[in-house]
């Protein structure tokens, strides 16, 4: 899947005790109700990170990932992350105003009414 927005926020890098690590970004998407999607990149996938700035427009590979986790107390709980494997930078021209041109038609338009001869009245009703 792909994801596509401007980049909101990135994190630094977090180590856990463990080894491992991950950073995440929020991006947010540009439709008419834009999102604030939070994508997380893991181990060696971090430093795809590292060329990004605030602001840009980014797409992202990533990969939607769930959980199940049972609590102490028996109740079961699902949780979802999204994982980023890909970003590549969007560079699109929409800052600068385009102005649409309009196409010539190849016969010239007519305003004859092409039902004008017809006196075949074969309406069923």
């Amino acid at each position: 899947m792909e994801l596509q927005g401007t980049v909101k926020k990135l994190f630094d890098a977090q180590t856990f005790a463990s080894g491992f690590q991950k950073r995440e970004m929020v991006i947010l998407t540009q439709e008419q109700y834009p999102q604030p999607i939070n994508i997380e990149f893991l181990s060696d996938k971090i430093s795809l990170l590292d060329n990004l700035k605030e602001g840009e427009n980014v797409k992202v590979g990533i990969n939607i990932r769930g959980r199940e986790w049972v609590s102490p107390q028996g109740e079961t709980k699902y949780f979802n992350s999204i994982t980023g494997w890909r970003v590549e930078k969007v560079f699109d021209n929409a800052s600068e105003p385009t102005q649409a041109t309009p196409q010539q038609s190849a016969s010239p338009v007519s305003n004859e009414n092409p039902f004008a001869g017809d006196d075949d009245d074969d309406l069923p009703f």
